[in-house]
């Protein structure tokens, strides 16, 4: 248990250096439907969508806004919350975007929703990395737990995605995520998944305040609670909803807070702003729970400094060009390839 807890902290914190000027990540509810009505999602138990009815899609104008700035620190622009990214009739077109821009783009997806053309497109202009949320090794279990969804088109989908990048020679990683819940052996989960693509996330059952916490299947914090250990998200990413409403955090998923929005100040300025500050300093100073969001925050204790998005994405690019050397050592029958050194 110990040891666990303090894989997670580090020696010093505050701002990253990657994020001195601009955050590491924008993260955006880019959707607000779904096509799947996953039981411990908080979108299907709770009645946010309800109140985005007059924006349940980014406008491209303001994804477009987004793209830029991000583009012009090189920064994430992670395509999430809310529901299905690719339910957005322009998400293909505005993904290639920012990459056109210089932004990196990550894309997390129930695989529901490819088609041989999106896959390729996304491919062919390198979109970072795509996450699968996955969530089981088997139909029975998948139709659980991602109710409303097929197994055959997520199995279909992800293998067709990685043979595809491997054809093209794309940078994309590829990976699959399960959320370690109750009913799910997630070991199970990872061992089906890990040989299929470049690296397997096990995540942990989140609340967001909405879900029922005894449904977790590991309920060890990764931070200690007792020492109020500042909460990462606030010293690298921010959150933008389909409005262009920046959010304090990933755990502000009803937009409770108002750190600014991205039609009435750049990115860069909201930032570095007297809200986020006060965030900060409270959390630097051991004193986060004075902080009505974060004293509320069942899963705070669930952030960690080392064991990230940025590690998931290093464990990928490893992966994905290990894979591409093995490939170069085959020819086209799937045999090793002649070196010109064997014996006459």
């Amino acid at each position: 248990m110990k040891n666990k807890i303090v894989e997670h902290v580090v020696d010093s914190y505050g701002i990253r250096p990657e994020a001195a000027e601009f955050p590491m990540m924008c993260v955006l509810s880019f959707v607000y439907v779904c096509n799947a009505l996953c039981p411990n999602c908080p979108y299907t138990n709770s009645a946010i969508r309800e109140g985005y009815k007059d924006r349940l899609l980014m406008a491209p104008e303001t994804f477009r806004l987004i793209a830029d700035q991000c583009g012009e620190y090189g920064a994430w622009v992670r395509m999430s919350g809310g529901g299905e990214p690719m339910l957005h009739p322009q998400a293909v077109e505005l993904m290639e975007y920012a990459k056109q821009k210089g932004a990196k783009v990550g894309l997390i997806t129930n695989g529901s929703r490819f088609t041989e053309e999106s896959s390729r497109r996304l491919l062919a202009v390198g979109v970072d990395m795509i996450e699968f949320s996955v969530d089981a090794a088997d139909p029975v279990t998948y139709h659980r737990v991602r109710a409303g969804l097929q197994w055959d088109t997520l199995l279909n989908n992800i293998k067709r995605m990685v043979s595809l990048r491997n054809e093209m020679g794309s940078s994309t990683k590829i990976i699959a995520s399960g959320v370690n819940q109750e009913g799910v052996d997630i070991d199970e989960v990872a061992a089906f998944w890990e040989p299929l693509v470049d690296n397997f996330q096990k995540r942990k059952y989140l609340t967001w305040g909405i879900n029922d916490p005894d449904k977790s299947a590991d309920s060890t914090p990764y931070l200690p609670p007792e020492e109020q250990v500042p909460c990462p998200f606030i010293f690298e990413r921010l959150n933008i909803d389909s409005r262009g409403k920046i959010m304090v955090c990933g755990f502000d998923i009803a937009a409770n807070t108002n750190m600014g929005n991205v039609h009435e100040k750049s990115i860069r300025e909201i930032w570095h702003g007297e809200d986020f500050e006060y965030y900060r300093q409270k959390h630097l100073n051991k004193t986060g729970e004075e902080i009505e969001i974060c004293k509320n925050c069942p899963d705070w204790k669930y952030r960690s400094w080392k064991h990230n998005y940025w590690k998931i994405v290093d464990v990928a690019e490893h992966t994905r060009q290990e894979r591409f050397e093995k490939l170069d050592l085959m020819d086209s029958e799937g045999c090793l390839a002649d070196d010109g050194n064997k014996d006459a």
